[in-house]
């Protein structure tokens, strides 16, 4: 054993955040701070310095370390925040240790108040920096502040003056910049940290069928129309357009409309049975268009400030190009057919699943991230992944990875309806975005327990939500045969709990909800049929949907999803929250009425401390929805909310 491990005496535990001890990382985005937290302490009654090391870790290769100082708070747990200002991987630990000077320090300002004799504190104070001058390493300046130091001692011409100086702020500060580095802990890990765009925090998508874009009856979309359709998604401020998959449709067991198992004359079929004769995950549906007008649906998008999103289904049709070339990369029944995809008792005799048990798993890997790279080198950097639950982890977190290494602003949404820790493991392997449950928590205690889980607990350094009420798959109850204040109540709280949401857009914005008998989905779903929208068309939910958005991107309390106080209310049918951006000054309360039919009141506690209030200090709060304002001066206030006028309260709390 060393010698010098026996001289370390300063203990580390409890380190926070980590995933799966240190396994995974935790994700932030650019500028968005990190609490590091951790038991530290030593025997005895030495004070302690401790600091967060962080550094980039790039190609593996790891910068210089920068030196975070760590605060006390209580009860020997210590804290640090620190912050990226690129993305990135990166990785932080901590380092502790006595800090001998400071205990001097202290011992010194208690004698000196008690009137004790210092002498002897003076000459352990002078030997203590005489021997950190002893340091070959220490420039020159911090030389010279110490033989001043050192000569301010040696003269003791005024004891109070003396005693002033040895606890002045900057004598402290340099002797805690040259401490004793041999006699340091290390915390034993360099946990990971992964740093991504602000786009994968903060985020609106709006989802639609580019076959449906065209504007006569009967007719198949191109992505001619899709670019005249972008406009009018910018003007609701729309951040993401998703396209379901554009690739072209396999023609075996194609499905008919409302799932049927045989298609119709003219029945497109599910964009999700991808492949035929006409291509693969690599192709475009001719009836689209060709790679030049998808280039030109890209560059129209960004004009108007929208990322397209792809859908990356990795499933095939049964006359997909790969059934043929790898046979080997599905299932084979006794029978000599192909096995389909099935989650009984539905089946999808349209789609073939992919066998990841195949001998060939390597070439099969490596296939479906150059699927990814192809499309990225088309200009797409983000993509929504279908089921991705079904296929391994271990395959996510290499081709993330993978893809990642070279392309660090590509953001990855997982649609993983399923198991609360299968859809954990999916965040951790990678996946920047992930969605959720909140389309069926619809009472105020489910809201607040499932919102208080995804941002109050360990999730939260992992696990970043997207909010969507309605997607092509699902109508939820919420929705279902309901009139137009069920669709804003699910809209403002999709769009207000969580900084990132989506809607499957026409459908939405028109207020279509007519379910197919017994089930929690759309009749004549457009999943197996065009449409044809009136885009232009005016109405309430539309608008709502713009203002929201609106305040959203004038508002950076809403650009985090991690800033959520509930806040009490007497009536259960309302529920009442914060946001607050204390950096920003920026300060929310929000109510919505959770009862689409009826108007509820109630009296709400304003958290004034935390906007920064006191009892009986006037305040105005400034309903961005309604531009009402009211001004109150007391913690408890009254709401009252019609959820024909407007559902909801979004309260701006300014000084009065």
């Amino acid at each position: 054993m060393k010698e010098i491990e026996g001289k370390k005496r300063a203990t580390i535990d409890n380190v926070l955040p980590q995933i799966n001890c240190g396994k995974y990382p935790i994700k932030r985005v650019i500028n968005e701070p990190v609490r590091i937290t951790a038991d530290i302490f030593v025997d005895g009654h030495d004070k302690l310095k401790a600091a967060v090391l962080f550094r980039e870790v790039r190609s593996g290769t790891s910068g210089q370390w920068k030196e975070y100082p760590m605060q006390l708070i209580t009860n020997d747990n210590w804290e640090a925040y620190i912050h990226a200002r690129e993305i990135g991987n990166y990785e932080f630990t901590i380092a502790a240790w006595v800090d001998h000077f400071s205990t001097w320090q202290y011992g010194l300002k208690k004698k000196y108040e008690d009137n004790q004799d210092i002498a002897i504190e003076l000459l352990i104070g002078a030997e203590q920096i005489e021997n950190t001058l002893s340091n070959p390493s220490i420039s020159g300046a911090h030389k010279k502040s110490l033989q001043q130091a050192l000569a301010v001692l040696d003269a003791n011409e005024n004891e109070e003056k003396t005693v002033a100086y040895m606890l002045s702020d900057e004598l402290s500060d340099l002797m805690a910049l040259l401490n004793d580095k041999e006699k340091v802990t290390i915390y034993p890990k360099n946990l990971p940290l992964k740093v991504e765009l602000k786009l994968a925090l903060f985020s609106a998508w709006y989802e639609f069928f580019p076959r449906s874009a065209a504007q006569e009856e009967g007719k198949h979309g191109t992505f001619a129309d899709c670019e005249r359709v972008l406009p009018e998604i910018a003007k609701m401020g729309f951040d993401v357009v998703y396209l379901p998959p554009i690739h072209p449709i396999g023609e075996m067991h194609r499905k008919g409309r409302n799932n049927a198992t045989v298609a119709g004359s003219g029945d497109p079929g599910s964009p999700w049975a991808i492949g035929s004769k006409e291509g693969g995950h690599k192709a475009i549906h001719p009836k689209l268009g060709n790679f030049s007008d998808f280039n030109g649906l890209v560059k129209k998008a960004e004009s108007l400030n929208l990322k397209i999103a792809l859908d990356f289904a990795i499933q095939c049709a049964p006359d997909h190009p790969y059934v043929k070339e790898h046979p080997d990369w599905f299932t084979w029944r006794p029978d000599g057919t192909v096995q389909y995809a099935e989650n009984p008792p539905k089946k999808y005799q349209d789609v073939l699943p992919v066998n990841f048990e195949t001998n060939d798993w390597e070439n099969l890997w490596k296939e479906l991230k150059s699927i990814v790279d192809f499309w990225i080198d088309k200009g797409i950097k983000i993509f929504r992944v279908d089921n991705p639950h079904t296929k391994p982890f271990s395959f996510w977190e290499w081709l993330i990875r993978e893809i990642h290494s070279k392309n660090p602003d590509i953001i990855f949404l997982a649609e993983a309806f399923t198991r609360p820790r299968i859809m954990e493991k999916l965040a951790k392997v990678g996946f920047n975005q992930s969605y959720t449950y909140f389309t069926w928590r619809t009472t105020k205690e489910e809201l607040q327990e499932y919102v208080t889980e995804l941002t109050q607990t360990a999730k939260r350094e992992y696990f970043r939500p997207n909010f969507w009420p309605n997607t092509p798959d699902i109508l939820p109850s919420t929705l279902e045969d309901k009139e137009e204040p069920s669709f804003l109540i699910s809209l403002i709280l999709a769009a207000s709990l969580s900084s990132n949401f989506g809607i499957y857009g026409p459908v939405f914005e028109f207020g279509l909800n007519e379910a197919y008998p017994g089930k929690e989905e759309y009749i004549d779903s457009e999943k197996y049929e065009i449409k044809v929208w009136e885009w232009e068309k005016k109405t309430k939910i539309k608008e709502i949907i713009t203002r929201l958005n609106e305040i959203r991107k004038e508002n950076t309390a809403f650009q985090s999803t991690y800033n959520i106080t509930f806040c009490e209310i007497e009536n259960p049918n309302i529920i009442c929250f914060s946001k607050i951006d204390d950096e920003n000054d920026n300060r929310f309360l929000i109510a919505v009425n959770l009862d689409p039919h009826h108007s509820h009141h109630g009296w709400v506690k304003v958290p004034l401390a935390a906007y920064g209030l006191k009892s009986g200090e006037k305040f105005i709060v400034h309903d961005l929805l309604s531009n009402e304002k009211y001004t109150w001066d007391q913690e408890w206030n009254y709401v009252e909310l019609n959820p024909y006028k407007m559902p909801a309260h979004l309260f701006r709390v300014e000084t009065a």
